[in-house]
């Protein structure tokens, strides 16, 4: 039957024979398809997505860090204490270890936000408020670093570190003048109480040693320094600590060799050349001298307590012309030839006043009077309980009247050698 006008035929075609290639071809296709399927796509990772690899154990950071600690690379240490934090930032023990070894590197405002985060994650941390204290300590807020280190102590009042720490902070508000009468008196009590409660804990000692040498007790320091040393030998800090007392004593040479230690184990701060310089001026060897107090300035060249030091060691050297401008670059300032400044320091009790004498005497001695005269007057009038240096301005003015007078109409001129007086040197302290 055929339906005329429609696109339907009911008639049966006749059927096209099959080619068996195209057979065999289709099985093939279909056999291929099923094993992409099965086997290739099971196997492929999706697109977009990273590739696994092999975690680190986050503990390892943290024994790396501790590793650098102890060998006394504690500037190292630091940065593997972030990596450690990063790998494990609600662990608030690794924040106190980063603060300590801030501490030790004189990084005080960092030290002190290391502490206040472990705080955020414990705030009844009693190590957490001892390092907060021991930081601001460092950084002379006395009020907030005794209010922190009460609350350590009451939290835990058998803590060796928060009664070592006490302990300093109580000398150092001693020094700066801010103790009642019973200060020293407590603050020993402190360290004492420290090294009771932990005789191995290095910062016990090292607080006992701290009191002790800020109490005129030398050689009983330097057994605490020594003791604290055999505890840990990689804090370049208790070596600095071990030369002071060292050199109090007399003992020069051992001086000189804990400071080298301490030079050895953190060559970028300045205080280790500079402590050296001034041991080296005090027995007389001023060549060895100036060589040291230059390592401290290319260690801090912005530093004008450096640069003053450096200048007065010119200066006992007779190298008059660096002498000058060295100090001048400490009592004035300046720029320095790659563009960096040096602030000035204004007169001030003590080694300033030093710097301040002894640029007048270089001046002096250079035949520069009208430079020389105010500054010995600045002395006279700013600093008139300083007797050192009060007697070392009055000893320039002698050079220069005695300069004006042997020259013929009222002209400067350059004072005979004999007409100079010896000068008086400051008792040396820490810059």
């Amino acid at each position: 039957m055929y339906l005329r006008g429609s696109k339907w035929n009911l008639t049966k075609r006749r059927g096209q024979r099959s080619n068996p290639w195209r057979v065999l071809i289709l099985l093939a296709l279909i056999g291929a398809a099923l094993y992409v399927n099965q086997v290739v796509v099971p196997a492929t990772p999706p697109l977009f997505i990273p590739t696994p690899t092999p975690t680190r154990d986050p503990e390892s950071y943290i024994n790396e860090a501790e590793e650098l600690f102890e060998s006394g690379k504690l500037a190292q240490s630091i940065p593997a204490y972030e990596t450690a934090i990063r790998a494990n930032p609600d662990n608030p023990s690794l924040y106190l270890a980063m603060a300590r070894a801030q501490i030790y590197t004189a990084q005080f405002e960092d030290a002190l936000e290391s502490a206040e985060r472990a705080l955020i994650l414990n705030s009844n941390n009693p190590t957490a408020y001892a390092y907060k204290a021991w930081a601001l300590d460092f950084l002379a807020d006395f009020t907030l670093a005794e209010a922190a280190i009460k609350e350590a102590l009451t939290l835990d009042p058998d803590s060796a570190l928060a009664h070592a720490v006490y302990a300093e902070i109580l000398i150092d508000k001693s020094l700066s003048g801010q103790g009642d009468i019973n200060v020293i008196d407590k603050a020993a009590a402190e360290s004492r109480t420290a090294l009771e409660l932990d005789p191995t804990l290095m910062e016990a000692r090292r607080a006992r040693g701290y009191v002790l040498w800020n109490t005129g007790n030398f050689e009983e320091a330097i057994q605490q320094y020594q003791a604290a040393l055999a505890i840990n030998d990689r804090v370049a800090d208790l070596h600095m600590g071990l030369g002071y007392n060292e050199h109090l004593i007399g003992n020069y040479d051992l001086a000189v060799q804990a400071y080298l230690q301490a030079y050895a184990l953190n060559p970028t701060d300045p205080k280790a050349p500079y402590e050296i310089s001034r041991t080296y001026s005090t027995v007389g060897d001023f060549t060895q001298a100036v060589q040291y107090a230059d390592q401290a300035v290319n260690s801090d060249p912005q530093n004008p307590r450096m640069r003053g030091n450096l200048g007065v060691m010119y200066y006992k050297n007779n190298q008059l012309d660096e002498a000058v401008i060295q100090l001048g670059l400490a009592i004035r300032g300046g720029t320095l030839e790659d563009g960096r400044t040096v602030e000035g320091l204004p007169l001030n009790y003590g080694t300033v006043a030093e710097y301040y004498a002894i640029y007048g005497l270089a001046l002096a001695k250079l035949n520069r009077c009208n430079e020389a005269v105010p500054i010995f007057q600045a002395i006279r009038s700013g600093v008139p309980d300083d007797e050192i240096n009060v007697y070392n301005a009055e000893q320039g003015l002698i050079i220069c009247q005695a300069g004006i007078e042997e020259t013929p109409s009222g002209e400067e001129g350059e004072a005979g050698e004999e007409t100079q007086p010896e000068t008086t040197e400051t008792p040396e302290s820490q810059p």
